[in-house]
């Protein structure tokens, strides 16, 4: 260890004879160690707790507690115990030299002592010190980089779960609509030609696919796990709509049935309609999921009143909901159902991962809203959400005539 090297570092000293403390201060101080004097176990131990040397020669005959004591106690301390401890001791038998190591002691110096060993045994247990507090600088550096791999993982992870999610709702839909058409070749119905409005809707549910693929890839590329959004002016009704006839084929399926209830001058609200399509989709595929066959959904939306303080301001949010006449969720699986990778205990089908609950949350947490549900066993559920209103000002003559008595 140089000299600059030993400036830094502090030795205490715990010895009730003057001449030995004498010797000692002025070797070490000449060194270049900085020095502090203790004359028994209670004032070491105190002393070591405030000054925290980098090492401590300490005593084992002393009065009060020996050195044994002391040393017990400094390593039950955990602000000292990481100090390491040399003895200093007239005694030479195995017996006194074991007990010091099993008290916690890393070295033994024999009296009477020969300075140049006195500081070559400083030097070496003061260098060895340096090494594993760098080694635990290093493994707790370590420790972080896995934690943070770990996160980077799990964030992989969670946007292929997402992507497998999403793109199987608008997959199985247009493999059930070839699947029909088919059927009705194999029939012999005609040459099963297809209409305009199945190939529009065809097309449109492709196009949504690729849009979706495509905002997921950017999402993963500049936030993984996070939720890119392409603001417009949606049209609500015109996007449940969309969503209905996309869906048509697997609510025909379960003979579920779906209500568009929506006022016919709701204003526009601001919104990225793919993932706003994400959120119609993954909420009626839940409630299809959990719920036997013969199911009744309603698509509703309304305009928030605002609050009673504020009576002549104009709402600003949309509120969505999502109506089921199925068999209810009870309140405690109510309070966890948005949680990551939580999954309905009446589930019909095993495909899933828990995850579309979860990726509504996040996308509705994107737009400003908020989400949430209301339910009870054997009376439905309601799952709803909050958009905010394009342009809230332009909008006043339509809002206004929507609380018209």
């Amino acid at each position: 260890m140089d000299n600059a090297a030993a400036k830094a570092s502090s030795v205490l000293l715990v010895d009730d004879n003057p001449t030995n403390l004498g010797i000692l201060v002025t070797a070490l101080s000449d060194s270049g160690y900085q020095v502090r004097v203790a004359q028994d176990g209670i004032s070491a131990i105190a002393q070591a707790a405030y000054a925290k040397p980098n090492l401590i020669l300490l005593d084992v005959m002393m009065p009060g507690i020996d050195g044994f004591e002391t040393c017990r106690r400094l390593k039950a301390n955990s602000a000292t115990q990481n100090i390491p401890v040399i003895f200093m001791t007239a005694l030479t038998e195995v017996f006194d030299k074991v007990q010091g190591f099993r008290a916690g002691a890393v070295d033994y110096i024999t009296k009477p002592f020969e300075i140049e060993e006195v500081l070559v045994r400083v030097q070496t247990h003061l260098e060895l010190q340096a090494l594993q507090n760098q080694l635990q600088v290093q493994n707790q550096d370590l420790q972080a980089e896995i934690r943070e791999r770990k996160r980077a993982q799990e964030a992989v992870q969670l946007f292929l779960h997402a992507v497998s999610h999403d793109l199987r709702n608008p997959v199985t839909g247009g493999l059930m609509v070839l699947r029909s058409l088919l059927e009705e070749a194999e029939a012999g119905n005609g040459a099963a030609s297809i209409s305009r409005s199945v190939l529009q809707r065809m097309i449109q549910s492709h196009d949504r696919q690729l849009a979706l693929i495509n905002s997921l890839l950017e999402t993963h590329a500049n936030d993984v796990g996070g939720i890119s959004l392409q603001l417009q002016a949606i049209n609500l009704q015109s996007l449940v709509e969309q969503v209905s006839a996309d869906w048509q084929p697997m609510l025909h399926k379960d003979n579920a049935t779906l209500h568009i209830l929506m006022p016919a001058r709701l204003p526009p609200v601001q919104a990225d309609p793919n993932q706003l399509c994400r959120v119609y989709e993954n909420l009626i595929a839940n409630a299809l999921k959990h719920n036997p066959p013969g199911l009744t959904l309603k698509l509703t939306a309304d305009l928030l009143s605002p609050p009673a303080a504020t009576a002549q301001a104009h709402p600003t949010l949309v509120r969505c909901s999502v109506i089921d006449d199925g068999v209810g969720i009870s309140p405690e699986q109510a309070a966890t159902m948005f949680d990551l990778y939580k999954r309905g205990e009446q589930s019909r089908r095993t495909v899933g991962l828990g995850l579309g609950l979860y990726l509504c949350r996040q996308i509705i947490t994107a737009h400003g809203g908020t989400i949430g549900i209301s339910s009870q066993p054997g009376n439905g559920s309601t799952f709803w959400f909050t958009l905010p209103i394009a342009d809230a000002n332009s909008m006043k003559k339509t809002i206004g005539d929507l609380f018209e008595p």
